[in-house]
């Protein structure tokens, strides 16, 4: 039988890092709001710094520097990417998903994908607290659950 590794949702010793967009700012928040709940939750008030970046483009930079500052067991990305009238959002959200694996892999820092690529804003509205859940909190969730199991794989 297979023996199966899996983390427990326990992060009171570790520091979580956000970085959301400011575009979409009526979407971002309420993700902020879910992923701040969240972490609070399993790891505590004081845990968490939040970093506000222009758009969804910059987050990927941002993620790098806090990642690669060793005070962040794992960081968190929040935006919106809403489709246009042109294939704008395509390159954006194509970039910044590349971008935040790069960093993740460069790292070894755990790098949640919060990033909402909708086709409207009511869409981005559902996945930021209403019908389909808060994609903040799933991201939090995921971030936590990586650093645990990441602790478990190294032997912590």
């Amino acid at each position: 039988m297979a023996n199966i590794i899996q983390s427990s949702l326990s992060a009171s010793d570790t520091r979580f890092a956000i970085v959301v967009s400011r575009f979409h700012d009526l979407v971002t928040t309420r993700l902020t709001e879910g992923a701040c709940e969240t972490i609070t939750r399993f790891a505590g008030d004081d845990s968490i710094d939040v970093f506000r970046v222009p758009g969804s483009f910059e987050i990927p930079l941002a993620a790098s520097r806090l990642a690669k500052t060793g005070r962040y067991g794992a960081v968190v990305c929040l935006g919106a990417v809403i489709q246009g009238a042109t294939s704008h959002h395509e390159y954006i959200n194509n970039q910044v998903a590349a971008g935040l694996m790069s960093v993740m892999q460069s790292t070894g820092v755990p790098v949640t994908f919060g990033i909402l690529t909708c086709e409207s804003l009511e869409q981005a509205l559902d996945r930021a607290g209403g019908k389909v859940g808060n994609k903040g909190q799933e991201a939090a969730l995921a971030a936590i659950e990586m650093v645990g199991l990441l602790k478990t794989i190294d032997g912590g």
